[in-house]
């Protein structure tokens, strides 16, 4: 399993593992310093000592590419921003279904639950439940009730 972070943080640490084991701290000690275990930093010492065109350079980002390009990232935040209503949706909230809905009918590409969850962390969305409200709720005798009734209520039990 991947450590978490960029390809270039992932390298950071390694080269500072290496400058660890250059000063003479044992491979335990190392490990226990950077965060990772033992056999890592073997696994990094001995890429070290083979020649360099053996060594494979894997600086890819940890995670696949979005398929959005920004301007589109954009389109997708405006429309969004319009409301679930404006796209033929009866109630105002947004799932990740309908938000899948809309990227495939503005732009014809498929997402799935998860990955338009990522896509909405990228876009620095949150996630949020809906309030539900009745429609018979009125504010005015909700008051009424807390300051008259409850009390009443609240003595004689």
């Amino acid at each position: 399993m991947r450590s978490k972070g960029t390809s270039h943080q992932l390298a950071a640490r390694q080269a500072y593992a290496l400058v660890l084991l250059q000063q003479g701290h044992a491979t335990a000690q190392v490990a226990e310093i950077v965060g990772v275990t033992p056999r890592s930093v073997q696994r990094w010492r001995r890429s070290v000592l083979q020649p360099r065109h053996k060594r494979k350079q894997n600086l890819k980002p940890p995670h696949r590419p979005c398929r959005l390009t920004p301007r589109q990232l954009k389109q997708l935040e405006k429309a969004l921003g319009q409301g679930a209503l404006a796209h033929g949706y009866a109630e105002d909230y947004w799932t990740l279904d309908r938000i899948a809905h809309v990227v495939w009918r503005l732009f014809r590409i498929r997402y799935r639950p998860s990955g338009v969850w990522r896509l909405l962390q990228r876009m620095e969305w949150s996630c949020q439940k809906p309030q539900r409200i009745s429609f018979q709720h009125d504010d005015e005798q909700i008051a009424h009730w807390k300051q008259y009734l409850w009390p009443k209520i609240k003595k004689v039990a």
